[in-house]
């Protein structure tokens, strides 16, 4: 299986799953929060990263509904019937929440990317957002110039990425370099910030926002060819074989299918313009 098969087997698993969510079929399921099995009664529990950095939550204000993920969780919350004040946030590790066991939450999204070797341990919603990943570099540094892939190889290039990203993966991948591991986003911008790096690897929107307001002095190297074609897009994260798989996944493909996630998409995440693809 090719990961570009990826999100069509995701839709197709979850139509079909939902065609057995009840006998009358999808259009009668009963997703409600009277009926929905959420950890809390009455209550939607969505975790997400700890901190949550924009543009995915404004100023790690979850609640706020401000910024892409933030949105897309309060829509996400609106189709299954939740009022605003009936949803719960909860903060995870992303490598905890990708892991084995039962989640202290109903669903969790921090870009997480949908894998086959994740599939195996969590449930995933059909995807809701696919981006590139990209550099972000000082200006001046070694990366300043560089204008492909081959250009990162001829310097061997010190790149890092969160540990067990898709950032991180694919700097071996398709760069061909080895990266060096960091416990979340922040700590390798640290190491960037204090030249133990070349440059961080993130996904495009991320590194708007660090190059925009975050990191003083720094530059959009570029997108990584045909790192928008290694997962499946991003996916809401739950337990695995979650009772709620099958209703959060009808309401991001009704968001998807009316075209708020692209509206939403639109209002919060920056454009590609201005990041040129590194081939």
């Amino acid at each position: 299986m090719t990961a570009r098969s990826l999100p069509a087997l995701f839709l197709t698993l979850a139509a079909s799953a939902l065609a057995a969510c009840s006998p009358a079929g999808p259009e009668t399921a009963d997703c409600t929060p009277a009926t929905l099995p959420t950890l809390e009664t009455g209550v939607l529990t969505i975790a997400t990263g700890r901190p949550a950095y924009a543009p995915w939550v404004l100023a790690d204000r979850p609640e706020s509904g401000e910024g892409f993920e933030a949105a897309v969780a309060y829509a996400v919350a609106d189709r299954l019937g939740f009022a605003p004040l009936a949803v719960k946030w909860a903060r995870s590790d992303f490598s905890a929440a990708i892991s084995a066991g039962a989640k202290p939450y109903d669903f969790n999204l921090q870009q997480y990317s949908i894998t086959e070797e994740r599939a195996r341990l969590v449930d995933f919603s059909p995807p809701y957002y696919r981006s590139t990943q990209a550099i972000v570099a000082l200006q001046g540094g070694r990366l300043a110039r560089v204008t492909s892939l081959q250009g990162l190889r001829d310097i061997q290039a010190i790149l890092g990425a969160a540990a067990g990203t898709t950032s991180f993966e694919s700097v071996g991948r398709l760069v061909g370099l080895s990266p060096r591991g960091f416990p979340d986003t922040e700590a390798a911008v640290a190491a960037l910030r204090s030249q133990q790096l070349d440059g961080v690897v993130v996904d495009l929107p991320t590194a708007f926002y660090l190059a925009a307001a975050e990191i003083p002095g720094s530059i959009i190297v570029g997108q990584i060819a045909g790192s928008d074609a290694t997962d499946g897009g991003f996916g809401l994260l739950l337990s695995k074989n979650s009772a709620l798989t099958l209703c959060v996944s009808r309401a991001v493909m009704k968001l998807r299918d009316e075209g708020v996630l692209e509206a939403l998409a639109q209002r919060w995440l920056a454009s590609s313009a201005g990041a040129p693809v590194l081939r």
